[in-house]
């Protein structure tokens, strides 16, 4: 489970609405920047078929928090500029700016997603599947995020996504449960530093 371990696939089985006309980029945009909070529970699956489960809680602009069930000594918490997996197990934490992460095309409210992302048939009846990478950066891996009709800004849900890395290595992540415009403390977006304090934040 290392190390982007938040982001991970096998073949989304996403229970969709039947869908009438497909929504556009613009409305998928629209979608995205006007989630100003969302929490939902998360089943994130990696290539071997090992799955865990845990808690997204989502904050725009660019706040986000994986929290994984008891027993799975990891955390990842993003705050707008960094996202850090810390491993408890390890005492050890790691950082990527978010723009060289994947996930900046859910949690980067200001970048527009027509310059790095396409539709893309979707094998479940009834989603909405867009694929993104930044040809500028390979290196950063392919998110394909699925939608679907629901409760969201814009009549939207989003319904989960599958990272490739440059490494293909996979891993999928299925959101059920959505909330949207509820309260999120600054709370959420702080973590316990397990390095040694030379050696902290």
């Amino acid at each position: 489970m290392r190390p982007f371990i938040l982001p991970v696939v096998a073949a989304l089985s996403i229970a969709a609405p039947a869908a009438a006309a497909e929504p556009t980029l613009d409305q998928i945009q629209a979608h995205l920047r006007g989630i100003t909070t969302m929490t939902a529970d998360f089943v994130q699956t990696d290539k071997a078929g090992k799955a865990v489960s845990g808690k997204i809680s989502l904050r725009q602009p660019g706040r986000v928090r994986f929290q994984y069930e008891k027993g799975v000594p990891l955390l990842i918490v993003g705050d707008g500029k960094w996202l850090t997996m810390i491993d408890y197990s390890v005492r050890q934490v790691s950082r990527w700016p978010v723009g060289g992460s994947p996930l900046s095309v859910l949690i980067d409210p200001k970048r527009d997603i027509a310059r790095y992302v396409k539709p893309v048939p979707s094998p479940v009846p009834g989603a909405i599947m867009v694929e993104g990478r930044d040809p500028k950066h390979p290196e950063f891996g392919t998110i394909s995020i699925v939608f679907s009709k629901g409760n969201g800004p814009g009549g939207l849900a989003l319904q989960g996504w599958t990272v490739l890395d440059a490494q293909n290595g996979r891993s999928t992540v299925r959101l059920s449960n959505q909330a949207y415009g509820t309260p999120i403390s600054d709370r959420t977006f702080k973590w316990d530093d397990p390095r040694p304090r030379s050696l902290g934040k």
